[in-house]
């Protein structure tokens, strides 16, 4: 028996070492344990690939990401960025704090860390540096303030998360929102020390007509996040239905309001989205496939009953889990990590007294962490081409932003009153 689990080991280590895509590494080990070790018909497979994609929960997935491609076609992310910055510009480090809630409001939308980095990092990198920010302050930022994607509602990563767990998405979505703001407030408040520290300029503090202004012709933006999660707690719409409404309201205005789409550009806007999720999918297809081969060798019992036995306090328990998830989003996407590792863990929540809604966005902060950590941390690449710098300089560029980050992790994983806080107030939640 433990020579079949080392040999499964080896071949997904073998081929993650080899570049494999990852949903290949993860199917092919689950094929190999299931068909070879196990002996159980390769037609199972097949149900198995069925099964992981023939999921409604999946439907919210695909429409926020087409939701956050014609944003970042349109024109909705630079009202985003140009309102929040004439709210918070005119303060030391106001520059900074705008691209930290412009990351919040964008991730209110997308439900994407990668894509709230491509479409705010990229505009905002560049305008920093121009306004005399460090250059590496200004990576360091924008490289670690989006993982508010995955953190403020809609998250993707909750979704599947809820997927597995078949908890409530939209309770789950509300466990984001105070660590979102936490963040965002604690990272607003470094950038406000450092710039004022190292003198940087401050932007003339505008006019009252300036500002309503602004805030007029980004209001239909401002409009989406309330569409969405207004429709989703006052019971008009569901999750599903969230996000498609949310599409429908972004091409009318980007179309119809904006005008910076035409129809012509629809073509390229969905077909960009069905590419990105289909990517997911495959993801899920593959990690389908390995979870069902450790479902049958009983791994995740065996795991919990060994970590039970020498592990006995919830808090070591929680700091041990934080710490071993720190490492795996090193290595491994958050899609991957968040469906092959809730089954893993979800026995031994119970056997702890940690609630399942804590946990998971426990999960989903920790492993949002690994998009700046090297070396898979792929917001470390994205931002470096954006400032053609290599990985070592933007992993150093974000380790001050990574320890607030961290410190913050750690209130949150022993303050679950903080996290259950509005799933009770809203639904009566009971943890």
């Amino acid at each position: 028996m433990e020579s079949s689990y080392l040999l499964i080991l080896a071949v997904l280590i073998g081929c993650l070492a080899t570049t494999v895509p990852v949903f290949m590494a993860l199917f092919f080990t689950g094929l190999v344990g299931l068909t070879y070790l196990l002996g159980i018909d390769p037609q199972i497979v097949i149900e198995v690939l069925y099964r992981s994609m023939d999921k409604f929960a999946l439907i919210v997935v695909l429409f926020f990401v087409l939701c956050g491609n014609i944003m970042t076609t349109g024109s909705i992310v630079e009202k985003l960025i140009k309102t929040a910055n004439v709210m918070v510009g005119f303060l030391p480090g106001g520059l900074a704090m705008a691209g930290i809630l412009a990351c919040g409001f964008f991730g209110a939308i997308s439900g994407s860390t990668v894509a709230t980095v491509v479409a705010i990092g990229g505009f905002m990198i560049p305008a920093l540096m121009e306004n005399g920010y460090e250059e590496r302050f200004s990576v360091g930022l924008m490289t670690t303030a989006p993982i508010l994607g995955i953190i403020i509602p809609p998250s993707i990563a909750m979704i599947l998360y809820a997927m597995v767990t078949n908890d409530s998405v939209e309770a789950l979505f509300l466990t984001g929102f105070i660590p979102g703001i936490l963040i965002m407030a604690a990272m607003s408040l470094y950038a406000y020390v450092v710039c004022r520290s190292r003198g940087y300029a401050t932007q003339p503090k505008p006019s009252f007509s300036e500002v309503v202004t602004t805030v007029k012709e980004g209001i239909w933006a401002l409009l989406l996040p309330v569409l969405i999660f207004g429709g989703i707690y006052s019971g008009l719409f569901t999750a599903n239905e969230a996000a498609v409404v949310a599409c429908f309201y972004a091409f009318f205005v980007e179309i119809v309001i904006h005008r910076d789409m035409r129809l012509r550009d629809m073509k390229k806007v969905i077909v960009s989205s069905a590419v990105t999720s289909a990517t997911l999918l495959v993801i899920v297809a593959g990690a389908s496939v390995f979870g069902e081969y450790l479902t049958f060798e009983q791994i995740p019992d065996k795991i919990a009953n060994a970590v039970v036995g020498n592990i006995q306090s919830p808090w070591v328990f929680l700091l041990a889990v934080n710490i071993l998830l720190l490492v795996i989003g090193m290595f491994m996407d958050i899609i991957s990590a968040t469906l092959i590792l809730t089954p893993i863990f979800l026995p031994l929540l119970a056997k702890f007294g940690i609630d399942s809604m804590h946990f998971g966005l426990l999960m989903t902060i920790n492993l949002g962490i690994g998009y700046c950590t090297p070396p898979l941390g792929v917001s470390l690449y994205i931002t470096g081409a954006t400032v053609n710098r290599d990985l070592l300089y933007v992993s150093r560029a974000v380790l001050p932003f990574l320890v607030i980050q961290i410190l913050l992790l750690l209130l949150f994983t022993y303050w679950s009153d903080l996290i259950l806080l509005l799933p009770r107030l809203i639904y009566g939640y009971g943890g």
